[in-house]
């Protein structure tokens, strides 16, 4: 049941480390940092999209018009904080008990 834990939290890191990228990438695509015009680019943007999208989509639609600031993954990166420090503080010693 440890693994399984373990895992879990391995899972949650990585998906952490996308939404940052995701988040880096989405600026630097808005400043024109980055050459949209290029197929890798724009194949790594399509797949960074499509791995947040779904977990930021629910939370945008709750989330009140902040004038084009968007902080909805802020709120997905403490959720998943949350999720993690649960996992590791509450689940994982009543496993071990």
């Amino acid at each position: 049941m440890l693994a399984l834990i373990q895992t879990i939290v391995m899972a949650l890191d990585l998906y952490w480390w996308i939404i940052i990228a995701s988040a880096i990438f989405s600026w630097l695509y808005a400043f024109n940092v980055v050459n949209s015009k290029n197929q890798f680019v724009g194949s790594i943007g399509n797949m960074l999209y499509r791995l947040t999208e779904p977990a930021l989509r629910p939370i945008r639609r709750f989330m009140p018009d902040l004038g084009g600031i968007d902080i909805s993954p802020i709120i997905l990166l403490l959720v998943l904080f949350f999720l993690r420090q649960f996992l590791l503080t509450t689940v994982a010693p009543l496993v071990l008990g």
